[in-house]
């Protein structure tokens, strides 16, 4: 529709003749008032007898608000300062006041361009609708393939006494679940006294330390450039070999770490120091098996007791853990049924104390390699074979993101 505004009674009441359907305004206020609520309006009239400041402010409001609003200037006599300030303020066309073809063609001409404004308008909207749904399209199949991809196992090997043979459980079932063809990390979170490195033999240029060169921006070509290969199948990520670093990387850090070797690896063996600290929780939290390390000894026993009681004050499910006893064929007075009926958990593999163990740790080996049919190797062999025979299938689409993140440490089991 077309508004005329103007403060002459009588050259409105013509103007609203010539131009049938028009609505007419003695005031700027009263036309103002209109517009607000009148969308669909195409164009004003702007009569003679309003002053040229009035109708280059509406210009200049309607060039910014209403772009599709197209506003026809009239003047008794057209001068240059009537087109000059027609082309400063943005109104649509100045048309001489007793001209009525041509105050008619120009409300012609700014229908047209409302036209074609709302029409190139609608097409911005749907595009933008489109672009906004093919990126969310976009997003959620990438999330999805995210969801389905093959996610590794966390395999975190923990005990709370030092001495046990944890380092050795962790690199040799690394190497047995790297044997059995699978691609597999091991990551030395014992970053003050970590021995992964020396006894697979293997001298890291990057280590764990140095994950806080990345400021928290840790993607696969980061973690990349931590993996020292070990051999077909095995790397390593080391334990830092200086103790003397300032900055030390956080379990945030960690635990990305951890979540992009998931997408990496098949297995991820961590192993552990022997506390409850902030690396140790974060691997724990995703972790699908937990390995315990123990020995016949009483101060191992007590460590191993401390270790369960937390494990389930922190609601880890105890059929993700496996417990491990190392030298259980010791004679030292307490046999493997008193053990396990003090810590009420049943050992699922043994390891018999052996001189070739100790002999492939000071060389750098690990005995399933190095002796294959070694009692222990077939040992870990089994202790591997059951972990690959677990390896979870990929993670159902309709699972959660909330689902999937780590359980809080300070969750407590329900009674």
């Amino acid at each position: 529709m077309t508004a005329i505004v103007e403060s002459d009674r009588g050259h409105l009441a013509l103007l609203q003749a010539m131009l049938h359907g028009s609505q007419a305004f003695g005031t700027m206020e009263e036309l103002g008032d209109h517009i607000k609520v009148s969308p669909t309006e195409f164009a004003v009239v702007v009569g003679p007898s309003i002053t040229s400041e009035d109708a280059a402010t509406l210009a200049q409001w309607a060039r910014v608000h209403r772009p599709d609003l197209g506003v026809i200037f009239l003047r008794h006599e057209v001068d240059s300062n009537a087109l000059s300030l027609a082309l400063r303020s943005g109104m649509r066309e100045v048309v001489a006041a007793k001209d009525l073809a041509g105050i008619t063609t120009a409300v012609q001409r700014a229908r047209n361009v409302a036209s074609a404004i709302a029409q190139t308008l609608e097409g911005e909207v749907q595009a933008a609708t489109q672009n906004a749904v093919q990126s969310a399209q976009a997003a959620a199949a990438a999330a999805t393939e995210a969801e389905n991809a093959p996610r590794g196992k966390v395999i975190t090997v923990f005990s709370t006494k030092g001495g046990v043979g944890k380092s050795l459980v962790a690199t040799n079932t690394a190497a047995a679940l790297a044997d059995l063809g699978h691609q597999v990390c091991i990551v030395d979170l014992d970053v003050n006294n970590g021995d992964v490195a020396i006894m697979l033999q293997s001298t890291p240029s990057r280590t764990v330390g140095d994950l806080i060169a990345f400021n928290g921006d840790i993607d696969a070509s980061a973690v990349e450039s931590l993996v020292t290969p070990h051999s077909p199948g095995l790397s390593i990520i080391a334990a830092p070999v200086h103790l003397d670093a300032v900055d030390k990387a956080t379990s945030e850090d960690v635990g990305k770490l951890l979540d992009t070797l998931q997408g990496m690896y098949d297995f991820v063996v961590v192993d552990t120091s022997g506390s409850f600290d902030d690396l140790a929780l974060t691997a724990l939290d995703r972790s699908a098996t937990i390995v315990l390390v123990a020995t016949l000894d009483i101060p191992s026993l007590k460590g191993l007791k401390l270790a369960t009681g937390t494990l389930d004050l922190l609601n880890f499910e105890r059929s993700s853990w496996t417990l491990v006893l190392n030298r259980a064929d010791a004679k030292v007075g307490l046999s493997v049924d008193e053990f396990e009926s003090t810590v009420k958990l049943k050992a699922d593999h043994s390891l018999e104390s052996s001189r070739d163990v100790l002999a492939c740790v000071n060389r750098g080996e690990a005995i399933v390699r190095a002796h294959p049919n070694h009692i222990n190797s077939k040992a870990f062999k089994a202790l591997a074979a059951s972990l690959a025979a677990s390896l979870a299938p990929k993670v159902p689409a309709q699972t959660t993101a909330d689902a999937r993140k780590p359980a809080g440490r300070l969750r407590l089991r329900k009674a």
